[in-house]
Parts: structure tokens; sequence; C-alpha cells
């Protein structure tokens, strides 16, 4: 059964893929087309950190992830390298669990 979700998910994969390759260029070029496309890799990406960061199983958690996404935030304000975003976001969540202010 697992074997099938995996075919099946691979078919789909490929078929998004071939379907995306074949569109006419015409409209791709579109104005609105263009808008969407800038702005949808954004919205995917909030949406997955506000799962990772505020869903835990099928529950709302608030744990050392959200001060340390704040924290991480507050560093990719001051225009910090990626690096030290990642770290001081870790550093963050490992504090919080060390002293015990988190789960």
């Amino acid at each position: 059964m697992m074997w099938f979700a995996v075919l099946a998910g691979a078919a789909g994969c490929y078929a998004l893929k071939y379907v995306g390759s074949v569109i006419p260029a015409h409209i791709l070029e579109q104005p609105t087309v263009k808008r969407i496309v800038l702005l949808l890799p954004i919205s995917l990406l909030s949406a997955l950190v506000a799962v990772q960061t505020f869903a835990s199983s099928q529950e709302l958690v608030l744990d050392a992830r959200v001060p340390a996404l704040a924290a991480a935030t507050v560093a990719l304000k001051f225009k910090s390298p990626f690096i030290f975003v990642v770290l001081i976001a870790a550093a963050t969540a490992a504090a919080l669990r060390y002293f015990g202010l988190a789960v």
C-alpha cells in the first residue's frame, strides 16, 4: 500500500512538471501570471514556517520554536547573514529548553 502512494506521488509530480513545461510562453508572459509566480514561493514558504513552528501532530503548540522564530525575525531585520540567523534561532531555542523556560 505504501509503494502505491509513493508511485502515485511520483507520477503526479512528473505530470505536474510536464504540464508546466508545455504551457505556451504567451500565457506565462501575462502580468497577472508573472505576479502570481513571483508571490507563490513566498506564500508557500510562509505557510511551511507557520505549520512547522506552531503545529505538532494535530494540535497548536507554543514552545521554544516561537521565540526562536522571533529571534530569527529580529536577526533578519538587521540583515544578518543566513547562517547567523539559523544559529541565533537554534541558540535561542536551546537556551530556553536548557533553562526550562520552554518545552
